[in-house]
């Protein structure tokens, strides 16, 4: 299987945006991030920005070895699957029957959208490739998640738990004091998991208390980013402004985001590869 992966780059812009973000004031720097706790293996190395504003440790050289020569990618190589019956039962591409898959009862349609937002980064980023349906089971297996009628998505430190585990560097953020700190941020990440609701901002989300939904690729020029929306086929693998994001962020969660700065071979814990399922695999996808 042949694709690209984006390593270095992202992980080295990520860390440049960290320290951005060490100039701004105080304030500014609570709003945006309660901790950064970016895991760099199984020795807990990690590197934290916190209220000081500066980097407690910096990557070791055999960290910054393990880096490969990073590629850049493009749409095309995004990963976008979709969540639900309705995709599936239509035979849209990035569907698959997962979604008529259940845990205790509860459909995979109704709780799968943090899910596929995780699958997606693991198939773009790193060599190999799996389904929403394995990402279920592998979170289930190195968290206590476990969907049920009350709380079925998957919750913020459970993915990132997953994603670490998975060989990503990532950190959970709140939402920033101004859409141009937002901005400044997702430049240099390489993929971010963003928590919307049209409680917040209905202007393209409608009736939509709560959905994770997965951003890519962010141009400077129109300001605009490349979404994987696991729910709406209609709305699956095009570009929205950056701002319908901001606004849309659902606050009353305890973060509104997960960043994800690189990705590491040697710290993959998983290195799961084949999607057993029956699905839509689209055209040109090698």
């Amino acid at each position: 299987m042949m694709k690209r992966v984006l390593l270095a780059m992202g992980m080295l812009a990520f860390l440049l945006t960290l320290l951005n973000m060490a100039e701004l004031s105080e304030n500014a720097r609570r709003d945006i991030q309660k901790e950064t706790d970016i895991s760099m293996g199984m020795d807990e190395r990690r590197l934290y920005v916190g209220s000081d504003g500066f980097l407690d440790k910096i990557l070791a050289e055999e960290d910054k070895n393990t880096l490969t020569s990073a590629l850049e990618i493009d749409e095309n190589e995004v990963y976008s699957f979709l969540q639900g019956p309705r995709s599936w039962g239509e035979g849209i591409p990035w569907s698959g029957e997962w979604a008529t898959f259940t845990v205790d009862g509860n459909p995979f349609g109704g709780f799968g959208c943090g899910l596929c937002c995780l699958a997606n980064i693991y198939d773009t980023l790193s060599p190999y490739e799996v389904s929403p349906w394995d990402m279920c089971e592998y979170a289930r297996t190195v968290t206590n998640y476990t969907p049920t009628g009350e709380a079925g998505a998957i919750g913020w430190d459970y993915m990132k738990k997953t994603l670490q585990s998975c060989g990503f560097t990532c950190g959970l953020f709140c939402k920033p004091q101004s859409y141009d700190q937002f901005r400044m941020q997702m430049k240099s990440t390489a993929s971010a998991i963003v928590l919307i609701s049209s409680g917040e901002d209905d202007t393209y989300w409608q009736n939509t208390p709560g959905h994770y939904v997965n951003i890519w690729l962010y141009n400077d020029y129109d300001e605009t980013v490349f979404l994987a929306e696991p729910g709406n086929p209609e709305n699956n693998r095009g570009r929205i402004p950056l701002r319908y994001i901001y606004d849309a962020l659902k606050t009353v969660s305890s973060y509104q985001y997960l960043a994800v700065g690189g990705y590491w071979e040697n710290m993959n814990q998983w290195k799961a590869d084949g999607i057993d399922e029956v699905w839509n695999r689209p055209e040109g996808l090698q």
